[in-house]
């Protein structure tokens, strides 16, 4: 096969109805890395909760004893 045969082959083959069978899978494939984005997302949320409230905790506490310095 040529390069202009691998060209029209191509293009037939993108213009060409697909099946449903073909449709569904390619809907299937994006919902799989959609959910997959989206766990990581949820996980780096988390973490970021996570931290922010050991954040405010060790915040308070420095608070809370130079509160007592001052007094």
């Amino acid at each position: 096969m040529n390069f202009r045969e691998i060209t029209i082959k191509y293009i037939k083959d993108i213009l060409r109805v697909r099946t449903i069978s073909e449709v569904i899978k390619v809907e299937l494939r994006q919902a799989h890395l959609r959910k997959l984005e989206a766990e990581t997302a949820a996980e780096y949320a988390d973490e970021a909760i996570k931290y922010n409230n050991r954040r405010i905790e060790r915040l308070k506490q420095r608070l809370f004893e130079h509160a007592e310095d001052d007094a």
